[in-house]
């Protein structure tokens, strides 16, 4: 198992900064999401580690080996990782257990211990029996789990995946995320995982690095980013939730001129973020007015407009009249920090 160390890692495209001085430690074994919107640089920072983009400034190791800095780039094949691509990046004149075999012929291994890693391999993603199969014959989550497949035959103690789940339906991507949890259990691998999916993020990985405009939102559990998130880029994207104006004293916080459960620190006016499980109705309290209700299946996500004009999210068993006048309480909100 590997420890990946990014010390103030920046990656330049002309005058525009992709990563702009990322300093993260992905401990050996962890499973880390690189989380955040189109365009904020998770990608870019998973070639910087894959070795396919090379720094403008800073450094990335392996344990104490020096992978790549401003005038040093060890190539991608030397890095000793398997990377999945969001495409499959499959050959489709070979079958899949050609396909998986691939990096192992490339380092010329015997025919004997091939087909051995290529089934233990494909066994692992629950393919074995594929071996011969066309991969245009195969589903999207079957050409993914050859990819997977692929990856893991080198026995590889850094695995990188690349969106993996972008192109597949819900169905599958539940399916696949059993199997990336299983496959992590059971190799014990240093996993880099990019994902713009929050739900995917907060589902598979221990640690969290949220990303936006090149540069480190906060890093930490999933649990973290939901419950204290360290700004208000990261409370509008992790989870669902309101952020609202209100007063903190050292006597309490107030919401509407009402007192709220508030956890963080703040003085005088500051922005919590109240998630929809924290919202309860009662015939006292907070003022609205239902503006939105819509059925999600196990209840309504309902949004309420305050008189402050700001809205308020929270989930009810039942249909809410649209314009209807209710109160409600908060039984826990955080105080988001600066």
């Amino acid at each position: 198992m590997t420890i990946i160390t990014l010390d103030a890692v920046s990656k330049q495209f002309g005058s525009n900064f992709a990563v702009r001085d990322v300093s993260v430690t992905l401990p050996k074994g962890s499973f880390t999401a690189l989380l955040g919107p189109s365009g904020c640089g998770k990608t870019t920072l998973l070639r910087l580690i894959a070795g396919f983009e090379q720094p403008t400034s800073g450094t990335i190791q392996f344990d104490t080996r020096l992978m790549a800095g401003p005038t040093l780039s060890v190539a991608p094949e030397k890095r000793d990782l398997g990377i999945v691509f969001q495409s499959y990046a499959l050959w489709p004149h070979m079958d899949v257990a050609a396909n998986v075999a691939y990096p192992l012929r490339a380092r010329g291994i015997g025919r004997a211990e091939i087909e051995q890693r290529v089934a233990r391999a494909l066994d692992m993603v629950s393919l074995a029996g594929f071996e011969q199969r066309s991969v245009d014959a195969l589903s999207g989550g079957q050409r993914q789990r050859v990819a997977l497949a692929r990856c893991l035959v080198t026995g590889t103690d850094i695995i990188l995946l690349d969106e993996p789940l972008a192109n597949l339906d819900v169905h599958l991507r539940a399916a696949m995320l059993d199997i990336f949890a299983d496959i992590h259990r059971r190799t014990g691998a240093t996993i880099v995982f990019v994902t713009h999916d929050q739900s995917e993020a907060l589902a598979l990985a221990d640690r969290i690095v949220m990303l936006d405009h090149g540069q480190v939102q906060q890093t930490g559990t999933p649990q973290q980013l939901y419950a204290e998130p360290a700004n208000a880029t990261v409370a509008g994207f992790i989870g669902r939730g309101s952020i609202l104006a209100a007063q903190a004293a050292t006597d309490g916080t107030l919401l509407a001129g009402r007192p709220i459960n508030a956890r963080g620190t703040g003085k005088g006016p500051v922005q919590v973020l109240v998630r929809p499980e924290a919202v309860r109705l009662g015939d006292t309290g907070i003022a609205g007015q239902v503006a939105r209700c819509r059925y999600t299946g196990a209840s309504y996500e309902t949004v309420l407009t305050l008189a402050s004009g700001e809205t308020l999210m929270l989930d009810t068993p039942n249909r809410l009249d649209i314009g209807a006048a209710i109160h409600l309480t908060i039984n826990d909100a955080w105080i988001i920090p600066g």
